[in-house]
């Protein structure tokens, strides 16, 4: 069928007309023949089995039963009234019975006609009774497309009040496929379908909507999610190759004296071999006449800054400048101080640019960047205004780069005349399976490694009935000259409650840590800014040992000194943001400890949490139980969860498909990049349809 009846408005299909087309529409987003026809079922029930009723157990199962209504009576109840029909079949009888719609039943009920009802049995004493069933004359039943297993639609309650029930929505697929003669075009090559035996698309579509049995069902589903998430990879490749044909890099040929200098001179530590695998590829990169778009993964202490400055004094020694962008002042100032810090023997000029910098610094600054006087410039939000110039920006890097939107990024691309190398860091680790699908179109590099003589932080978990040893294990701490974290969570919906367990946590503990032996700081999100940076700065200067906080210190804070994280009510916190927080300790020498302090009513998930966090340290096996418990969407949040808005497959549960596609996708671009082969046309034509569409998802980056 050429694609075009796809496109065809679902008014047009019999049975729906303009009313039912724009509730569905409303409420599904559905449009077309096209979009009922990707309308796949939630769940299935089996039909592929008729009961007599002498064999009805009251097991709560939902049955299938052929026989005939020999009459029909209403019966008054304490509130209203029932109908109550006796239906029959060779071996007994069972009572159906209505609670509503008595008059339309009244009306349209055949008595002693052979039907086929379906539904929930109910017992009472030795008889049966089925509630509001599902009925169907047997020759209807007998002449309609051959159900075994019924499938379940998606739908909402404005849809079912409209009368676009489950059976309706299943008859206007059975009036689609009847109509369109199941005449659908192939999309993969004859090939594929070979290979990995694949039912073609005219079946799978049949199978997946009124399934024959078990076996085809599955058949179809596996063909369908191999399909969908083919061309998700396809797409991101395709992308990911044009870009590197079209964009034009900026080629670094030269490794200089700032990079060969710092590297024999001034390293403070030896590198890993993860920071040397990950310089080298972005070195391959960047010495190439392509635009480099990598992914810098690296867990929180893994030492992503060191990996970005050497890349910084790649494009020093190349004659161009360099920035970092920061999400938050804090973070970005924590960037400067510490590249400033490295960089001290160094004769290379670096600034930092945020909301504060005054104006008679900026102005200074900006003309420092224009003559070309500026090596390196850090900042916030700030350095994407229009006013900022490079005299000739060679590599930009993002920090925590989910934080910036796609048009902000875009921003820092015409910087330049030529785009400048883009770096995106993120020491939020993210799954394999996330990264293949929304950053499949970036090269990623991962830094899978911790410096030595980093001692991995112990984490435990106590109760709030333990609180009094954990006090003890604090002042034991603060003896031998550490300081501690005190969390308390942060719920937007709630900040009066929060704001009030924060005090009240504070109160307990200035009783328990007296002030002039102790002393504490206090941070959060009601605070004005200048007094959350005093509280900070002591904290940091060490004049305060104890900081209670709500997550406002999350991203951010480097305290060598702070040797233990407590975060209390760590039921209510997320898995990747309790990983965050423990990455506050653990950056001195010292051994470090994270403690978990819960109540005792636990939900199954959060037991899940605090079993991961206490038995693991990865952040890449946090991200994928993360991953597993909150889905796709949750965990990259609503900026970039519509990417993964999929008709049919899952890229959790169906990962081992995503990595088959993805094996093939690479397969066939390699083999026939402008997909020009014979047996490759149903691709070449599928793939044009999609991107005409805008059917194909938006991507990240």
């Amino acid at each position: 069928m050429r694609s075009g009846v796809l496109q065809t408005p679902l008014a047009y299909l019999k049975g729906v007309g303009p009313n039912r087309a724009e509730a569905l529409k409303t409420e599904l987003g559905l449009e077309t023949f096209g979009d009922l026809l990707q309308l796949y079922p939630n769940r299935y029930l089996d039909k592929t089995q008729y009961y007599k009723i002498n064999q009805l157990q009251n097991s709560g199962a939902d049955v299938q039963i052929v026989g005939k209504i020999v009459n029909l009576k209403t019966i008054e109840q304490k509130r209203g009234k029932r109908l109550e029909a006796s239906f029959v079949d060779e071996t007994g009888e069972l009572k159906l019975v209505w609670f509503r719609s008595h008059k339309w039943i009244r009306e349209n009920i055949k008595i002693n006609e052979p039907y086929v009802v379906f539904g929930k049995v109910n017992r009472y004493g030795n008889s049966f009774s089925m509630p509001h069933p599902e009925m169907e004359l047997l020759k209807v039943h007998q002449a309609g497309l051959k159900i075994s297993m019924q499938p379940i639609y998606p739908s909402t309650e404005k849809l079912s009040a409209k009368g676009i029930t489950n059976k309706v929505v299943s008859k206007m697929l059975q009036q689609l496929f009847l109509e369109t003669k199941a005449d659908f075009n192939e999309s993969l090559p004859k090939t594929l379908l070979d290979e990995l035996k694949l039912l073609p698309k005219p079946e799978s579509l049949l199978n997946i909507h009124f399934p024959k049995s078990q076996e085809l069902l599955a058949k179809a589903q596996f063909r369908l999610k191999f399909e969908e998430l083919f061309y998700v990879q396809l797409q991101l490749l395709s992308k990911k190759a044009a870009r590197k044909k079209k964009i034009k890099g900026l080629p670094f040929k030269e490794v200089g004296e700032q990079f060969n200098s710092f590297f024999n001179n001034h390293l403070p530590f030896e590198l890993t071999n993860a920071q040397k695998r990950v310089i080298k590829e972005i070195r391959n990169d960047m010495g190439s006449s392509a635009q480099m778009n990598r992914l810098l993964q690296g867990d929180v202490g893994s030492g992503k800054t060191i990996v970005a400055l050497m890349c910084m004094l790649l494009a020093i020694d190349n004659g161009f400048q360099a920035c970092l962008m920061a999400p938050t002042e804090i973070l970005a100032q924590q960037h400067y101080n510490g590249l400033k810090d490295l960089l001290l023997q160094m004769n290379l000029k670096i600034a930092l640019l945020t909301g504060s910098t005054k104006r008679a610094e900026r102005t200074f600054l900006h003309n420092q960047l224009e003559n070309g006087n500026l090596n390196i410039l850090v900042g916030t939000h700030a350095v994407l205004e229009d006013k900022v110039q490079f005299k000739n920006l060679g590599l930009a890097i993002i920090d925590e780069q989910h934080r910036f939107g796609v048009a902000q990024r875009s921003k820092l691309w015409h910087k330049n005349e030529i785009p400048p190398h883009v770096l995106v860091m993120t020491a939020t680790p993210i799954p394999r399976t996330l990264a293949m699908s929304l950053y499949g179109d970036l090269d990623i590099s991962v830094i899978d490694e911790l410096p030595p003589g980093r001692k991995p932080i112990k984490t435990v978990h106590r109760f709030d009935s333990n609180r009094l040893k954990v006090f003890g294990f604090i002042k034991d701490e603060i003896k031998k000259g550490r300081q501690i974290y005190i969390v308390y969570p942060l719920i937007k919906e709630s900040e009066a409650l929060d704001y009030k367990d924060l005090m009240d946590g504070y109160e307990s503990i200035a009783r328990e840590f007296p002030q002039p032996e102790y002393q504490i700081s206090i941070v959060h999100g009601q605070m004005k800014p200048q007094d959350k940076d005093y509280e900070m700065e002591r904290f940091v200067n060490g004049e305060t040992q104890l900081m209670v906080a709500t997550t406002v210190i999350e991203v951010g804070v480097n305290v060598p000194n702070a040797s233990v994280m407590i975060i209390e009510s760590a039921e209510r916190f997320g898995l990747s943001q309790l990983h965050q927080l423990r990455g506050r300790v653990g950056r001195g020498a010292e051994q470090s400890f994270c403690i978990l302090m819960t109540s005792h009513k636990l939900s199954a998930d959060a037991k899940t949490r605090l079993e991961t966090m206490t038995g693991t340290n990865d952040g890449f096996e946090i991200a994928e139980v993360d991953l597993k418990l909150r889905g796709p969407g949750d965990l990259m949040g609503t900026q970039q969860s519509g990417l993964l808005n999929l008709k049919i497959a899952d890229i959790v549960k169906d990962n081992p498909i995503l990595k088959l596609a993805r094996h093939h996708a690479v397969q066939l671009l390699k083999q026939d990049p402008k997909l020009d082969k014979p047996d490759n046309l149903p691709v070449r034509r599928t793939y044009a349809e999609l991107v005409k569409d805008k059917a194909i998802w938006g991507y990240i980056s």
